[in-house]
């Protein structure tokens, strides 16, 4: 993956090429995203991890429905305008070249108070988290982290059992394995398999 990407350059005028890793917490996109950008700069493309994580609603709007609420884990947590104002649109054709790493301390339920950080040039941005694609965002690549309905029961942790239909409906509203550049069959971690499409096809 990270040869591929390390060989795809941004648009013309943007400052990085910008990259969904997108998949359930139980795939570890961020640990995917992570292991990508340590393998990047030593062929010339500096990489920037920015969790999409960091970008969350306060909980007073994305718990509103209660801390268990399918819908709106699905619909309320992830505040997609803050993330394409703050870190993807800056970095892309015509932006300033800054992003903001962190929006919101989720822990703490308070603003992060960051600081935007210049991109290096033809960087490469990563974004790991769940549910990212069919929101509009401006992603150049994405790489979709596939754990089939069956997997994703066996595997997710009976205390997050209640995230599963939002990831159900996701499949069915969206279909993210169609809509991505390249897919990672996760349902065994240990024997994860890359499948090549869209612009990688």
């Amino acid at each position: 993956m990270a040869g591929l990407l390390a060989g795809t350059d941004p648009d013309p005028g943007a400052s990085a090429l910008r990259v969904a890793v997108d998949g359930p917490d139980i795939a570890a996109p961020s640990d995917l995203a992570a292991a990508v950008a340590e393998r990047l700069p030593p062929s010339g493309r500096p990489a920037v991890v920015v969790p999409a994580g960091g970008f969350l609603r306060p909980a007073s709007l994305r718990l509103e429905r209660g801390r268990t609420d399918p819908d709106a884990r699905y619909t309320d947590w992830l505040d997609a305008g803050a993330l394409a104002r703050e870190v993807l649109d800056p970095v892309g054709s015509g932006g300033s070249g800054e992003y903001l790493p962190v929006l919101w301390d989720v822990a703490r339920d308070r603003a992060a108070r960051a600081v935007p950080q210049p991109m290096p040039p033809r960087g490469v941005l990563l974004v790991p988290g769940a549910l990212l694609q069919g929101l509009g965002l401006a992603f150049d690549v994405v790489v979709h982290l596939r754990v089939a309905p069956a997997a994703r029961r066996r595997r997710t942790p009976a205390e997050q059992a209640w995230e599963l239909p939002a990831f159900d409906r996701y499949d069915d509203e969206v279909d993210p394995v169609a809509l991505a550049d390249a897919v990672v069959l996760a349902d065994s971690p240990e024997h994860p398999a890359l499948v090549l499409q869209g612009r990688f096809a």
